[in-house]
């Protein structure tokens, strides 16, 4: 997902590091259902939370959240309601169920597994983009509530184009072609906007033909389609302008230096610095083909 800093970034990567450094990741409490925080990028012990490669900031959060199926919760209410009904004759009301329910809750938290999930920021402070592997909407929002709570005075928005991704991906399709230095690939998923909701998808099979342009004509509007650029980065780009299925091809490795016999510091700042570099590139070109960014008001 892509964001463009708009105001209140920190001038130094130093600055970054002790804003964040109020934010590090602690592990849930015996108590605790949640824990959110700021963990080292490489993954070395009380290492830097924002590390710099080729002059790109690299940050990671971490969302630790303890795991109660509610199956086993209510489970647990109802054999404390049958109690309470056999010693006293009467029936819980629903504001004594909901505290059973919260007591139930935390007396079963320490004995719940944890299970966490990472989220890496790449941030370009040339460009200006803010980038993040979240999967989901939710997950990038929390994301940047975290960054925000740690630099005073940050702006961030999501990167708007002039021409909506599913109306540019339609034309594309209709014309059988993609935009310079793109290429269509073999999946697509087409959505109708009436009452229907009809999906059609498209998968390892080819998009230039009539049955597709004909769903086109239809209505129906592309949410999901894949792409490559130069031949050198396929993804799927979806209607909310995110890109999914990211990977990079052979030739971006071409002439590279192997990461075989390297250090896992040196690893690191190879994939950094690939990944980084082909993406600064393709980046300005997707949104160029989308009618260029629609810069906020």
């Amino acid at each position: 997902m892509l964001y463009r800093i708009a105001a209140g970034w920190p001038s130094s990567a130093a600055t970054l590091e002790r804003a964040l450094q109020d934010a590090r990741f602690v592990e849930c409490g015996a108590h605790q259902e949640k824990s959110v925080g700021w963990i080292e990028p490489r993954g070395q012990e009380h290492g830097a939370l924002v590390e710099v490669v080729a002059r790109q900031w690299i940050m990671k959060l971490m969302i630790e959240v303890k795991v109660l199926p509610a199956s086993v919760v209510r489970r647990k209410v109802d054999e404390q309601v049958e109690q309470i009904e056999a010693s006293t004759g009467r029936k819980p009301g629903k504001k004594e169920r909901r505290t059973l329910n919260e007591d139930v809750r935390l007396a079963l938290l320490p004995l719940a597994f944890t299970k966490q999930a990472s989220v890496m920021v790449w941030v370009d402070p040339v460009s200006g983009f803010l980038v993040t592997d979240a999967g989901s909407q939710a997950k990038a929002d929390e994301v940047m509530t975290w960054l925000i709570k740690a630099v005073d005075g940050l702006v961030v928005q999501l990167v708007q184009t002039q021409q909506s991704a599913a109306g540019t991906m339609a034309a594309w399709l209709a014309a059988k072609e993609g935009p310079r230095d793109f290429s269509v690939d073999r999946e697509c998923e087409l959505k109708a906007a009436d009452e229907s909701r009809a999906v059609v998808r498209y998968t390892r099979h080819a998009l230039d033909t009539d049955e597709v342009s004909q769903h086109i004509t239809m209505g129906k509007m592309p949410t999901r389609l894949a792409l490559t650029w130069g031949s050198r980065v396929s993804f799927v780009l979806t209607e909310q302008l995110q890109l999914k299925k990211v990977a990079f091809l052979e030739t971006v490795f071409e002439g590279s230096p192997g990461a075989s016999g390297d250090t896992e510091d040196d690893a690191f700042d190879a994939d950094v610095a690939i990944a980084t570099g082909e993406l600064r590139k393709l980046l300005p070109d997707l949104l160029e083909a989308l009618g260029g960014e629609a810069l906020p008001a």
